[in-house]
């Protein structure tokens, strides 16, 4: 499922109602789901949730940063802040400006496989959401007057968010030697020299090849019915006529031979972290038997402070300060398994990532505590069984899961698929993923002082 931040409670009383409340709630942590498709190809997916009188209104479109044509990186990014630069009938501006009059809260967002935008309204505005979306899927108007200043602003987001943060340079470097010929190696926000010269014919190019409603997707949960929307949907979105839409044109990632490796030094890292990723199938694009096992396999080395890695390396060795290990499944096509550490004070990176391929190579042994793996999956479905409990993280999964090319059973069987997991399936995985030819390993360290430079006032006698 798509990724969660795995939070355990202090006390141990805590947690084990907490995993108690879980596992009776997992009957009921698939919600109703209804689906229709218009004539013009848009899916419709409402998911109903009574509890408050308010909804999300999403629309997905099946396009992101990997489909970016060559030479224009940034450009699936780049439209979605052009998106609200207005139509005919809305002036640059006034569909944010619309939706905080009505007491709504909205945002749009960019990731590999897709572009969402969204709204959370209260229920009786919903009919307006739909007609402000609808139009602007079909009518997007663009003046260099104002895809200018917004190239200025995606330059300027990739300089706080990329260039001026050391970890997030690494992750993107990281990703370039992982994926060295399919797109996701390119990051998201595109690479700066690229994202200086898009254009707004580009922009236009792109959006009239994939903004189509037989390529995307409305997503509405909340206090609707399945009829109610598409009442809805039928009048608003019905009239936007189909367009031919551009293929998704991926290239395969040819075979990885040898292990890769990066060093970043930055005069604003004070301490040294350790990363890897590992390339890895997902549950869209690889052995089906694989993506679940891959899911158990990070929650047992690295999901918590009950986890392998952080019981090993913090707790017994202290060789560790940190650990996790990170995986999501849900990708269009293959991805990456990750692990992080950080290192005790006066423990080094080399230390440290001898001690995680210690643990790494007891699971390809076999040597996995059977309590500890069934822990791992309790707290695995409970992580996601709480996500669960918010309409803008329902939203959330079922977008990623179905832009992903998966569909509603997926989430509807999930937790069934991760209790199917065994060892040997576990082990299976890890044989076949954790193999040191297919990983990048990243180190991020403090940079050097110059020559001669006194020492920081900690290490002076």
């Amino acid at each position: 499922m798509p990724k969660v931040r795995h939070r355990l409670a202090a006390p141990l009383l805590g947690m084990i109602l907490s995993l108690l409340l879980s596992m009776a709630a997992f009957a009921a942590a698939t919600p109703e789901v209804d689906q229709y498709t218009l004539d013009n190809g848009l899916r419709i997916v409402v998911i109903p949730d009574h509890r408050t009188p308010v909804v999300v209104h999403s629309v997905w479109y099946n396009v992101g940063s990997a489909d970016d044509p060559l030479g224009q990186s940034g450009l699936a990014h780049f439209l979605e802040h052009l998106m609200f630069r207005g139509t005919k009938a809305v002036p640059p501006g006034e569909f944010s400006k619309t939706v905080a009059k009505n007491g709504g809260q909205e945002n749009a967002f960019t990731y590999l496989d897709y572009t969402g935008y969204y709204q959370m309204v209260a229920k009786d505005r919903l009919p307006l959401m739909m007609k402000l979306e609808a139009d602007r899927m079909a009518n997007l108007q663009l003046t260099d007057d104002v895809v200018s200043p917004e190239r200025k602003v995606i330059i300027e987001e990739r300089r706080m968010r990329t260039d001026n943060q050391p970890d997030a340079l690494l992750y993107e470097q990281m990703e370039a030697l992982q994926f060295v010929h399919h797109p996701y190696g390119t990051p998201v926000i595109g690479w700066q020299h690229e994202m200086a010269g898009l254009t707004r014919e580009e922009a236009l190019a792109f959006y009239d090849h994939h903004y189509a409603p037989n390529n995307a997707i409305l997503i509405v949960v909340g206090d609707v019915t399945g009829n109610e929307v598409l009442k809805l949907a039928r009048e608003y979105y019905g009239p936007v006529k189909k367009r031919d839409v551009w293929p998704r044109n991926r290239v395969e990632e040819p075979p990885q031979r040898a292990p890769r490796s990066v060093t970043l030094t930055s005069k604003d890292v004070s301490q040294p972290t350790w990363r890897r990723s590992y390339y890895a199938p997902s549950a869209h694009a690889g052995d089906v038997k694989a993506a679940p096992a891959l899911e158990v396999l990070a929650q047992y080395l690295g999901g918590g402070t009950l986890s392998q890695l952080y019981q090993e390396l913090v707790v017994k060795e202290k060789v560790a300060a940190g650990t996790a290990a990170f995986y999501g499944a849900e990708s269009y096509d293959p991805t990456t398994f990750g692990l992080y550490a950080s290192p005790a004070p006066g423990q080094s990176l080399d230390a440290l990532e001898a001690a995680v391929d210690r643990e790494i190579e007891k699971v390809k042994a076999g040597e996995i505590d059977d309590a500890a793996l069934a822990r791992a999956k309790t707290l695995l479905k409970a992580s996601v069984t709480y996500s669960r409990d918010s309409i803008m993280s329902l939203m959330q999964t079922y977008g990623s899961v179905l832009t992903a090319g998966l569909d509603v059973s997926y989430v509807a069987n999930w937790a069934g698929t991760i209790d199917a997991v065994t060892r040997d399936d576990v082990i299976a995985a890890a044989k076949e993923v954790l193999d040191p030819k297919n990983a990048v390993t990243g180190r991020l360290l403090p940079e050097p002082a110059p020559k001669g430079a006194p020492a920081p006032a900690e290490q002076q006698g």
